[in-house]
């Protein structure tokens, strides 16, 4: 098992399932975003999906997709995440996913970028823009230095390509809650809850679940569903930009870390 599927494993022992908050890397700044990582370890977070900003951020929804226009324009691209990493890393405690668009990878040079990743301590690459007839060499890549590559799963896909998927995923799974881009709705689609029972009866493989979740009644709700891992993106982006300043803001910083605190205890209720 390894090493994100095994912090899934854990906490699926001693509460519903791991609470995964999302948020982009750069978005207002570069000092907000290390302020807010050491926040969610503090009010809970069990894993943290850190995201490479990037201007063609097709599977994103406005609010993540305007953060990261920000941010990219502010001079974010990979080098300064990587920078986030290095002042992080030996202090943060949280496991840290990295959530990046493929081509800022391959401008990178595929094996460049794992090596760096994984020399800062990063456990899980999510690539929401890769093929599955591509996953291959990253697959082996990732195995190599110990980074779970997750594979996505969405309600429209095909049994078959369920099991294709299924069968190259090395660890845990990426369930879309939704057709379409990330965001936040108010409504959870309910054939989420039969799908994740038949991925559960054809693997053990554990089960992150994203793209729409957005509040503390929804993360009540979908971690009754033997659901093992909840992100939540749009939700913590929309707090930080709701006060948008390319300043550290208090006030923001203690929204994100109360929402956390929140969304967590309907966790554990």
């Amino acid at each position: 098992m390894n090493s994100i599927s095994k912090i899934l494993h854990k906490k699926s022992k001693v509460c519903n399932c791991a609470l995964i908050p999302f948020v982009t890397a750069g978005y207002p700044d570069i000092s907000t975003t290390i302020q807010v990582l050491y926040t969610l370890e503090q009010e809970g977070a069990d894993i943290i999906e850190l995201g490479i900003p990037y201007i063609d951020a097709l599977a994103d929804g406005p609010i993540i997709q305007q953060a990261s226009k920000i941010a990219v324009e502010q001079g974010t691209y990979v080098e300064q995440v990587l920078d986030i990493l290095k002042k992080v890393h030996l202090k943060l405690n949280t496991p840290i996913i990295i959530f990046s668009y493929y081509n800022p990878i391959l401008v990178r040079g595929i094996h460049k970028f794992i090596l760096e990743i994984f020399n800062l301590g990063v456990k899980g690459l999510v690539i929401p823009d890769l093929p599955i007839e591509e996953t291959d060499y990253l697959i082996l890549l990732c195995a190599k230095y110990n980074i779970e590559l997750i594979l996505f799963v969405a309600p429209t896909s095909s049994t078959n390509r369920i099991s294709d998927i299924l069968s190259k995923a090395p660890g845990c799974l990426y369930l879309i809650s939704n057709t379409g881009v990330t965001g936040i709705r108010t409504n959870i689609n309910y054939r989420i809850l039969k799908l994740s029972k038949y991925i559960k009866s054809k693997t053990n493989k554990l089960i992150m679940l994203g793209f729409g979740i957005s509040s503390a009644t929804q993360v009540s709700q979908v971690s009754k569903w033997n659901i093992d891992g909840i992100v939540i993106g749009s939700a913590f982006m929309r707090i930080l930009s709701k006060n948008y300043t390319q300043t550290l803001n208090m006030n923001t910083l203690n929204e994100v870390g109360n929402f956390c605190k929140i969304v967590k205890s309907s966790i554990e209720s």
